[in-house]
């Protein structure tokens, strides 16, 4: 009892004890709560219609068409570029199709498994025929052919290893298709459904018709803008803001962009380098000319072209190099020469000229044996009797070979790396045997019986020994330019100062505008991801640290000198006032032109007047007059030539783009061709479909799309 009237002594102190215990225990897990809240948010790449976007889901998606394009193509790599035109793509239409299934969804639309067999059975698909599933002979795809693959694809792959890879690609390959196979479809689906919400006639057909084929001859006097000068205008406060307001809708931002200003620092090689080089290139100069087999020196050197030692047609050589082989002489070595379009240094030596064929039809055997010299016995024993005449095919079948035909290009092994020289051997072979001719080839491991069946595209080839290298610069150089741009930042750590001082330290600034999350490069400079993401978690006024980027041969700082919000763009926007200001510009100065115009009934009194008189023919109200003499399409004469009757001069001059224009309609006639109402009618409903077409950028704005690319790649 004592023992609990002292634990009820101390209540009061044990009940603050366990609150904060319960309080720590509750802290503790909204705090992990809130930490995986955030680790969650750092992994989104974006979003659509309120569904966050995973980067890795994104990054699976990018991987799987990235497969696609290198099947397509047959590489193994894309470069930089390519790889951004894939993330744009892959991003493009993840969007898209998220949109169109949330707008299918809601009408019940969808793509049912009986339709894609039906699109798979017509075979005529643009999609399909990118498949392997092509008959050679039809030219369509073959659903056979894919049925039987897919009856294979189990099989096959665990039967055979070696085959395994080929089944596994082509398989995610055709998942690939027929899953954007459907995406198109359901997309297609709902643009015909909006294309038929938009009904033709036979009233609208036939005004289409005259629209398109009823042409008119006018003369024509143009009094352009450009003949007021600009100083002769006075523009207000008020003439600005009420042009802004009607034109308004032209200023809005749908997404938030940015603008800067930069110093870029691009490194180049010092007169140092470039001696250092050129007395590198004499070097290989005298090792080129002199060596009896050039493939050390060009490996020495680390030439940006290979050495094959084969003789290669022009294709596998730079242009620059091939440019130079027919003028050269075999043997010689040319003077070291720099390419200023690709910035390297160049030397060639040509040691052969030859014509040879750029397509060779062949067919083998290959014979090993117990050891070498059985081998070699064999292959003797097999040349023999085909010398003799013996059916290469019933031989190559004895040994468990079907001597198939086959054909051998040039580009199939000039753009290799490497050869080694059995392999150089072997492809020499080919390119100098005779038609029938037979050849034993002694190879390490055994023998090669080779026959060559056709030769075909005779052509120059030439063997020859390149080094071309990049004119770089220097450690020091890089260096001396880093911790002089280093030196200048410091000294100047405020904004203000660092786009004050440029000049004076001998430095550019220069502006980029509107900048977005779904920028690659800033100011086109390559490796500027750290650069971005620092543009878009800055304030505007601040300044960035120095960036190292471009392929490592840029240093950039940066400024932030506006952030443009969603929504319309003001009037003391620059950008917008400029366009503001010469549409008022233009207005006020078709107000005096047409003042001046008062009272001109004819084109002989607009001539008086110092009009610019042309004949036009041939316009018609489908299409815009263009109007020659002063360059520029004018759709505002297409509409008042179609109003005005033959032989009647305009009733009131035309403001255009270039000028005010007074006009006398001279003939009017329909081009031949008879109305057909059904024709037109399909052609409208067509237009309709084009127009339709256009829904999905009113979908997207209403999508909330959120774009953090830029925060992963």
């Amino acid at each position: 009892m004592a023992a609990l009237g002292k634990i009820r002594s101390k209540g009061a102190l044990l009940m603050g004890i366990i609150g904060l215990g319960l309080f720590s225990f509750i802290a503790e897990e909204a705090f992990r709560s809130c930490e995986s809240s955030r680790n969650n948010e750092r992994q989104q790449i974006g979003e659509v219609l309120g569904e966050k976007i995973n980067v890795n889901d994104f990054q699976k998606l990018v991987d799987e068409y990235t497969d696609v394009i290198k099947m397509q193509q047959g590489t193994d790599a894309l470069n930089d570029q390519q790889l951004n035109q894939v993330k744009d793509m892959v991003w493009n239409t993840y969007i898209q199709t998220k949109i169109v299934e949330n707008e299918a969804k809601k009408l019940g639309l969808r793509v049912t498994d009986e339709e894609m067999q039906n699109v798979l059975k017509q075979g005529t698909n643009p999609m399909l025929m990118q498949t392997p599933f092509v008959n050679q002979q039809t030219g369509r795809f073959d659903a056979n052919a894919l049925q039987k693959f897919l009856a294979e694809y189990d099989t096959q792959r665990n039967a055979n290893p070696q085959m395994a890879q080929q089944y596994e690609t082509i398989y995610k390959y055709w998942t690939f298709i027929e899953k954007t196979l459907r995406q198109q479809l359901l997309a297609q689906k709902y643009q015909a459904l909006l294309a038929h919400c938009i009904l033709s006639n036979p009233v609208a057909a036939k005004m289409a018709f005259n629209e398109e084929n009823q042409e008119s001859q006018i003369q024509l006097a143009a009094f352009p803008y450009n003949t007021i000068q600009d100083d002769k205008v006075k523009i207000s406060d008020s003439d600005l803001k009420e042009k802004y307001n009607k034109l308004k809708p032209r200023f809005r931002q749908y997404v938030e962009s940015r603008d800067i200003k930069y110093i870029d620092i691009q490194v180049t090689p010092s007169q140092a380098d470039r001696a250092a080089l050129q007395k590198e290139f004499a070097g290989y100069a005298h090792d080129l000319a002199t060596a009896e087999d050039p493939a050390n020196v060009v490996r020495k050197s680390a030439s940006l072209v290979n050495y094959l030692g084969l003789p290669l047609t022009k294709a596998a050589y730079p242009a620059d190099i091939a440019a130079k082989l027919d003028s050269m002489s075999v043997g010689q070595t040319t003077a070291v020469t720099e390419n200023k379009m690709d910035n390297t240094l160049n030397l060639v030596r040509l040691l052969a000229k030859q014509q040879l064929p750029d397509s060779i039809e062949y067919r083998q055997i290959q014979v090993g044996g117990a050891n070498i010299d059985a081998a070699r016995k064999t292959a003797d024993s097999i040349y023999t009797a085909l010398s003799a005449g013996a059916d290469f095919e019933v031989i190559a079948k004895k040994y468990g070979q079907t001597g198939q035909k086959t054909w051998l290009t040039s580009q199939q092994y000039q753009a290799a790396p490497s050869m080694d020289n059995d392999t150089r051997d072997y492809l020499m072979a080919l390119n100098t045997m005779g038609v029938n001719q037979i050849k034993n080839i002694a190879r390490p491991q055994g023998n090669i019986i080779v026959q060559v069946l056709t030769r075909k595209g005779m052509t120059e080839k030439y063997t020859a020994a390149v080094i071309k290298k990049q004119i770089e610069f220097s450690k020091a150089t890089y260096s001396a330019a880093f911790n002089k741009f280093s030196a200048f930042v410091s000294a100047n750590a405020k904004a203000d100062d660092l786009l004050k001082n440029a000049a004076k330290s001998g430095y550019r600034v220069q502006e980029a505008r509107d900048i977005t999350t779904s920028t690659h490069y800033l100011a086109n400079i390559h490796g500027t991801r750290d650069a971005l993401k620092w543009l878009f978690e800055a304030k505007q006024g601040d300044a960035s640290q120095m960036f190292e980027c471009g392929d490592n041969d840029h240093l950039l700082i940066a400024v932030l000198t506006k952030i443009n919000p969603v929504g319309y763009r003001s009037l003391d926007d620059a950008q917008v006032k400029d366009v503001v200001r010469a549409e008022v510009l233009k207005d006020k100065k078709a107000d005096m032109l047409k003042q001046k115009l008062q009272g001109v009934n004819s084109i002989a009194a607009a001539k008086a007047k110092g009009g610019q008189v042309m004949d036009i023919n041939q316009i018609t109200f489908a299409a815009p007059v263009f109007v020659t003499a002063l360059g520029v399409s004018e759709p505002a004469l297409s509409g008042a030539v179609y109003a005005t009757a033959k032989g009647k001069f305009t009733t009131q001059p035309v403001q255009g783009n270039a000028a005010v224009y007074v006009f006398q309609v001279t003939n009017k006639v329909m081009r031949p061709g008879k109305f057909n109402d059904n024709v037109m009618e399909q052609k409208l409903r067509q237009q309709a479909l084009q127009n339709a077409g256009n829904f999905m950028n009113e979908l997207y704005l209403n999508a909330n799309v959120v774009d953090n690319r830029y925060l992963f790649f």
